[in-house]
């Protein structure tokens, strides 16, 4: 067969590969692609093709469609975790179980870097008060030595001038 002309598949190859692709032991595309021989591009349009075929998509414990899933907080921290430690192989199968799009874990990751930045500029502020304060304290320890110095000198030229010492004039 020339290499050059677009590969024919059944329907029913092409049905298994999308049942292979969605469901809970979702295979993701460039992994399924290395494994069958068929391009990702071309197993990527079969899903996309497919649609949402009654059975085929995971549903919430509402009842809900995924994409319409209301996520909490610790939801999304644990999503975003979780797609950070997988593989790119592997993403697309998580995706596609938890019903997201790459895009929208991003965003989720952004905002908690986002969120995380803004403790460690408290965290930096708190450094440079403390730095600040440290400044100050020596600053003023500083000044109520020169104050004690000056307060000692009055006293010696005070008993000075009563034991009869003689004055000076600049």
């Amino acid at each position: 067969m020339d290499s050059s002309m677009p590969r024919q598949y059944s329907r029913s190859f092409r049905e298994r590969m999308v049942r292979r692709m969605v469901g809970p032991s979702a295979v993701s595309a460039n992994a399924l692609s290395v494994e069958v021989g068929v391009s990702q591009a071309s197993l990527s349009r079969w899903l996309r093709e497919a649609g949402p075929v009654a059975g085929m998509t995971p549903s919430t414990k509402h009842g809900q469609a995924p994409g319409k899933r209301k996520w909490t907080a610790r939801e999304k921290f644990r999503a975003v975790v979780e797609a950070a430690t997988l593989s790119e192989q592997d993403l697309g199968g998580f995706l596609r179980r938890e019903g997201l799009h790459e895009a929208e874990v991003q965003r989720w990751r952004e905002a908690a870097e986002a969120a995380l930045g803004g403790v460690s500029r408290e965290r930096s502020q708190k450094t440079v008060d403390a730095k600040r304060m440290k400044a100050l304290e020596r600053e003023l320890r500083r000044k109520e030595q020169a104050l004690a110095e000056a307060a000692a000198l009055l006293v010696l030229k005070k008993k000075s001038r009563r034991s009869g010492g003689t004055r000076t004039t600049a």
